[in-house]
């Protein structure tokens, strides 16, 4: 439901990315062990990206890594090297925020789910990811 949204502002270590976006104050996270999360410690949970927003110049500081299927859309700050939101691959039309980018004070509760990332599509099958 929309009025159970809020407005959550984050970004990266060195503050040159910056973002805000609109998700419960209580939020499912996802901590994946693909070779790419695994290697970062990335938990994220997951937005429409018509919910999420860049600000300022932030654009100028973000570049892109993507491998395998190509869909996954891994930003980084050039930088500092923090990634605080990414395109996933469950859920091309979504961003995915790493929710300890977000500033303090407006997320209440997270919840951690697992997702083996090792084993996409069984998973992507079992968790029901993309309904996030």
């Amino acid at each position: 439901m929309e009025s159970d949204l809020v407005i959550h502002e984050g970004g990266c270590h060195c503050g040159k990315v910056k973002w805000r976006v609109k998700a419960k104050r209580s939020v499912v996270a996802w901590s994946c062990n693909c070779s790419d999360c695994s290697m970062r410690g990335n938990t994220h949970f997951i937005v429409p990206s018509t919910h999420f927003e860049l600000l300022e110049d932030s654009r100028d500081f973000i570049t892109t890594y993507t491998f395998g299927t190509h869909t996954a859309k891994h930003t980084f700050c050039k930088v500092c090297g923090i990634t605080s939101f990414y395109t996933p691959r469950s859920n091309p039309d979504g961003v995915a925020v790493t929710y300890k980018c977000v500033k303090p004070g407006t997320l209440e509760h997270v919840e951690i789910r697992c997702y083996d990332g090792q084993n996409w599509e069984k998973s992507h099958d079992v968790t029901n990811i993309a309904s996030y």
